[in-house]
């Protein structure tokens, strides 16, 4: 029996010696494990540009809507669209019925300045001889003038007709569209053609209140369509609200963009915010409370909650105003154990320890 009691002592001793390491060094390890790693960074001194996409439509830089000074009948057409013409070059013919008109005005008040010159000699030489007195001779100088001015008024509504009729491009450039037929009868109201310059094209495009602040006149853009990217500079900004969009107006100039046609729409991209020169740090590393913006910092194994104002941000990068410093150790690594006074472990904390401690053991083993 008393033999018995030792044998069963034994095996629990033996059970023991077996258990209790189970229960003892592997907590040691739960606990270690249990301790956030955790990568930092420092805040950088960077740029943040916003860019907005938006679509626009193709236009020459120089653009002429041809529209008739007086009303007529088309009666000849020199041009179709797509050619390409010359400043001055006839673009259509109109009879405005009042050519005729108009030089038989002229040619009467020709002859009735031709009779009061010779009627002006004629006063001359009888005053000149003395049987013309002074009063008769300055009403024959009155009439010459009146007859004179007449003719020019004359000559001058024969001229405007004659070139209200012959309708001629104003600038050089291609021909876009023609909007009339020979017999139609056009008024001063009627576009005839639209004849785009020879010059660089440029694209046209709307944006918002907010986009427009950020944009100024040389700013890059960058131009799509279908696949091939053109590059331009915006050219003019508008600070006037168009009335029926409700958006403001932007012109950006192209480069090498002949292949573009008129009128096509394209996407392009703009720079609607930017930040030059300001301290940042990973947008992932950015958190909300309440709506307000912190951060995490690592200060030898203590996490600490630093709030933050923040500036513009993008996919990568967000500007901090104030609340960091560049030599602050940002926590960039997401855990849902971050708090004021949490603790953790710094990502290589251990790779490092262990380096050293091998180093160690090889110095002592010399």
């Amino acid at each position: 029996m008393k033999k018995s009691k030792i044998v069963i002592a034994a095996v629990v001793a033996v059970a023991a010696v077996m258990i209790v390491p189970r229960f003892l060094k592997p907590k040691e390890e739960v606990n270690s494990a249990a301790v956030p790693v955790v990568s930092v960074a420092n805040p950088e001194i960077g740029t943040i540009e916003i860019y907005t996409d938006l679509s626009g439509s193709i236009e020459p830089s120089e653009m002429a809507s041809i529209i008739p000074k007086a009303a007529g009948e088309v009666t000849e057409i020199y041009v179709k669209a797509g050619d390409v013409v010359t400043e001055g070059q006839p673009i259509c013919h109109i009879d405005t019925k009042m050519v005729d008109t108009a030089k038989n005005s002229m040619d009467t008040a020709a002859v009735n300045l031709d009779n009061a010159n010779r009627e002006l000699e004629r006063s001359r030489v009888l005053f000149e001889s003395g049987n013309l007195s002074q009063q008769a001779y300055e009403q024959a100088q009155s009439s010459a003038e009146l007859a004179r001015l007449q003719y020019d008024s004359a000559k001058n509504a024969h001229d405007n007709q004659v070139e209200y009729s012959s309708i001629t491009a104003p600038i050089a450039g291609k021909v876009e569209s023609v909007s009339v037929e020979v017999h139609d009868n056009v008024s001063t109201q009627n576009i005839i053609c639209v004849i785009s310059g020879e010059g660089a094209k440029q694209v046209n495009f709307a944006v918002t209140e907010r986009v427009v602040g950020g944009l100024h006149v040389g700013d890059t853009v960058e131009i799509d369509k279908n696949g091939t990217v053109y590059e331009g500079t915006i050219s003019e900004v508008s600070t006037k609200i168009d009335d029926d969009t409700g958006l403001f107006n932007v012109k950006a100039s192209l480069t090498e963009a002949q292949a573009l046609a008129t009128g096509s729409r394209v996407k392009l991209s703009v720079v609607s915010e930017h930040a030059d020169n300001v301290l940042t740090v990973p947008t992932d590393a950015v958190y909300y409370s309440g709506g307000k913006p912190n951060v995490y910092t690592y200060d030898n194994g203590t996490v600490h909650e630093v709030p933050v104002e923040v500036g513009i941000f993008d996919a990568e990068k967000t500007e901090v105003i104030s609340g960091l410093t560049a030599d602050d150790q940002v926590i960039v690594t997401w855990s849902s154990e971050l708090y004021e006074g949490s603790q953790v472990e710094l990502a290589g904390a251990d790779e490092t320890t262990g380096e050293t401690a091998g180093e160690t053991e090889e110095q002592a083993a010399e």
